[in-house]
C-alpha cells in the first residue's frame, strides 16, 4: 500500500470535513510535543490511551528529515541509527527555537547543533536550514513543527477512524506569548484548531486531580502537590492545591533549561573546543558533532542507572575521547543547571505561600526524571523520602492534555472521571510601560484565570493629548528586560495640565488565556469614557520585536507617555 502524502496547509486553509464512524467523533486529541519525544492520547470513552505509531511506538522522536522535497517526521520515518538524525538533514529541538529572536541565548546554544543555525544578532529571526543533496534549504520552526503535526495528525486520523481537528497542546510554563501564537499558527499550518494550551504542570496537575478524585478518600479535603517536570528544553514547577477534582495552580515557575543543557556542557567537558567543530558546517564537521552527540548522550543515560561510564570514541577528524566519567563529575559539571532547578522549587514555593511541610505529594516526571540528581534534588528540597508513584513520567503531560480535550469536547463520564477542573494562572506578569522606561504590572504572576485588573494612569506632558499603550510580559523591572507583546494609541484626550486626565487600562484574560488589552479616557469624576474604548487582543507584533520597541522609541520618545496614579489610602 502506497505511503499516506502529507502536505502542510496555509493558515487561511482548513481541513474537509468527512464522515466519521467514531463514537466520540468531536474529542480532542492531546499532543505532548518535547524537545526530543512526542507522544498522542485520546479519551476512549472510559480512559486515556495512548496512541501507537506504525512501528508500535507511543513516544515518537521529535524531528523532521528534509529528503530532496519530501520531508518526514519522526512519527513515521524510519531512521537506521541515531546518527542518520545527525547528518545535517534533519531538524530537531523545534521547541526550544520556535519564537525566538537571534540574540535569545538558547539559539545562541542552539549554534552548535549539527544542522545550520545562523544568527546576525539583530533581533530578528534566525536562519534555521537543513542540509538537503548538499545544499543548505531553508525553513522555520513552526514549518517543521507543522509538518512533524501533520504526520501526527494522519497517524491520529487512521487509528480513529475520524478526522482530527480540535487538539489540547502541552506548553513549557516559560512560553511567552508570541511563543504561544507560533504554536498555534504552527497548528493552523496543519489543518489543526487549538481548544486549549496547557502549561505542562497544569496538565499533571489535572491527571492528578483525577487520581485523586477516584481514591474516594477525603475528596473535600485539599491536598496540596508539588510538581516538577523537566524535559529536554525545559524545567516547568507547580503548586497545584486539589480537592473534589478540581485542581488550582497557586505558582508555576519555568525556565529553558533542561536535558539538552546537561548535554552541552557534558560535550563542552568532553572536548573544551566542541563548539569550534561547526565553525565551517562542513561535512566532516556535522558527522563530529554528531559522533560526540551521540555517544554523550549514551554516556548520561548510563549514569542514570550506573555510577560510571567509559566514553570512547574516535571523532573521525584525528580527535579522539577516552575517558571514564562518574556521577559525580557529571554533576558537578551541570552544577549551574541543578541549581537554577533548585532556584526554580523554591521560588515557587515562596511565591504560593507554602511551606514545604504543607506539600503531600511531590511529583517527579519528564524525561530528566530518571536523573538520580534531580530525584534528590527534589526529595531534598521537599523534605520528603520518596515521589508520588502514581503516574509514568514519560506519559503524564499527554494524558492530562488528552483528559482537558475530553473535559473541553464536552464529554461526561457517568463514573464521574471527566468531572475535572483547573484553574490555571498566568505563568509572567502583564503590564505596560509608564513612569518612564518602567514596566507596570497590572495583572500579577500566578494570578487564577479567567482574570479581569485594571489600574488608573495619567499624562506625563500638560496638554498631551494622546498615549501610547505598550504592553509587555515578564518579571523585570524595566520594560527591556520583558517580552513586548503590542501597543496601540490613545487619542481624544482633551488638552489640560499634565496629571488631570485619566487613562483606564484594562487587562482582560479568558479562561482560555486569550489576552486583551481595553484603555479610555475617563471624564473627571466620571467612569464614563470620552471616547469609545480601545480594545485589542494580544500579541500584535510579529518578527523584530525587538526593533519595534526602538522605533516607537525614536519615533515618539517620551512624548506619549503615561504615569501610573497613585491610589490613595
Amino acid at each position: 500500500m502506497a505511503e499516506p502524502a502529507y502536505t502542510v496547509a496555509s493558515d487561511s486553509e482548513t481541513a474537509g470535513e468527512e464522515k466519521s464512524s467514531s463514537p466520540f467523533p468531536e474529542t480532542a486529541i492531546g499532543i505532548d510535543i518535547g524537545t526530543s519525544h512526542c507522544s498522542v492520547a485520546v479519551w476512549n470513552g472510559s480512559q486515556v490511551e495512548l496512541l501507537r505509531n506504525i512501528r508500535n511506538q507511543k513516544m515518537m522522536r521529535s524531528y523532521v528529515t528534509f529528503k530532496d522535497e519530501n520531508p518526514s517526521a519522526g512519527v513515521s520515518d524510519q531512521l537506521s541509527s541515531e546518527h542518520d538524525m545527525l547528518s545535517g538533514a534533519s531538524i530537531f529541538n523545534m521547541k526550544r527555537l520556535i519564537g525566538r529572536v537571534d540574540t535569545d541565548p538558547v539559539v545562541q546554544s542552539s549554534k552548535s547543533l549539527p544542522f545550520l543555525v545562523q544568527t546576525l544578532g539583530i533581533g530578528v529571526r534566525p536562519l534555521i536550514a537543513a542540509l538537503v543533496n548538499n545544499v543548505w534549504r531553508s525553513t522555520t520552526p513552526e514549518e517543521v513543527l507543522a509538518i512533524f503535526l501533520v504526520e501526527l495528525k494522519a497517524m491520529a486520523e487512521i487509528q480513529l477512524k475520524r478526522p482530527i481537528k480540535n487538539v489540547v497542546l502541552t506548553i513549557p510554563a516559560s512560553f511567552s506569548r508570541f511563543q504561544l501564537t507560533r504554536i498555534e499558527r504552527a497548528c493552523a499550518m496543519a489543518s489543526l484548531h487549538v481548544l486549549r494550551l496547557m502549561p505542562e504542570p497544569t496538565a499533571v496537575a489535572l491527571l492528578y486531580a483525577q487520581q485523586i478524585s477516584n481514591q474516594n478518600v477525603n475528596t473535600g479535603s485539599e491536598k496540596i502537590a508539588l510538581i516538577f517536570n523537566m524535559g529536554a528544553g525545559y524545567c516547568d514547577v507547580a503548586i497545584t492545591a486539589t480537592a473534589g477534582g478540581v485542581s488550582q495552580i497557586k505558582s508555576l515557575a519555568g525556565s529553558a533549561i533542561g536535558g539538552e543543557d546537561l548535554l552541552l556542557s557534558m560535550m563542552r567537558h568532553l572536548l573544551p573546543d566542541s563548539e569550534t567543530l561547526l565553525t565551517s558546517h562542513g561535512l566532516d564537521d556535522i558527522k563530529s558533532v554528531g559522533i560526540l552527540r551521540v555517544a554523550t548522550q549514551e554516556a548520561i543515560h548510563t549514569l542514570s542507572s550506573q555510577t560510571s561510564v567509559q566514553i570512547d570514541v574516535d571523532l573521525g577528524n584525528g580527535t579522539k575521547i577516552c575517558k571514564v566519567v562518574d556521577r559525580e563529575e557529571f554533576e558537578e559539571v551541570n552544577r549551574a543547571v541543578f541549581d537554577k532547578c533548585a532556584s526554580l522549587i523554591s521560588q515557587c514555593l515562596h511565591n504560593a505561600k507554602v511551606d514545604t511541610e504543607d506539600v503531600s505529594d511531590v511529583i517527579v516526571v519528564g524525561g530528566c526524571s530518571y536523573i538520580p540528581k534531580i530525584k534528590s534534588l527534589v526529595m531534598s528540597i521537599c523534605k520528603k523520602e520518596e515521589l508520588y508513584k502514581g503516574m509514568k513520567p514519560l506519559e503524564a503531560a499527554v494524558i492530562g492534555a488528552a483528559l482537558e480535550g475530553a473535559v473541553a469536547s464536552g464529554l461526561s463520564d457517568p463514573f464521574g472521571s471527566l468531572d475535572l477542573l483547573t484553574i490555571q494562572a498566568t505563568p509572567l506578569a502583564l503590564g505596560i510601560r509608564a513612569d518612564g522606561n518602567n514596566f507596570v504590572p497590572i495583572i500579577p504572576r500566578n494570578t487564577a484565570m479567567p482574570a479581569q485588573k485594571d489600574l488608573i494612569f495619567t499624562t506625563a506632558h500638560d496638554n498631551q493629548t494622546e498615549a501610547l499603550i505598550i504592553v509587555y510580559e515578564g518579571e523585570g523591572k524595566k520594560v527591556e528586560e520583558n517580552h513586548l507583546l503590542g501597543y496601540f494609541k490613545i487619542t481624544g484626550i482633551p488638552p489640560s495640565p499634565k496629571g488631570v486626565p485619566e487613562i483606564r487600562v484594562i487587562l482582560d484574560i479568558d479562561a482560555s488565556s486569550v489576552l486583551r488589552v481595553l484603555a479610555g479616557v475617563l471624564m473627571r469624576g466620571s467612569h464614563q469614557p470620552i471616547n469609545p474604548v480601545m480594545g485589542v487582543r494580544m500579541p500584535t507584533v510579529d518578527d523584530g520585536h525587538g526593533w519595534c520597541a526602538e522605533a516607537l522609541h525614536r519615533a515618539y520618545g517620551s512624548s506619549l507617555d503615561l504615569v501610573t496614579v497613585q491610589k490613595k489610602i
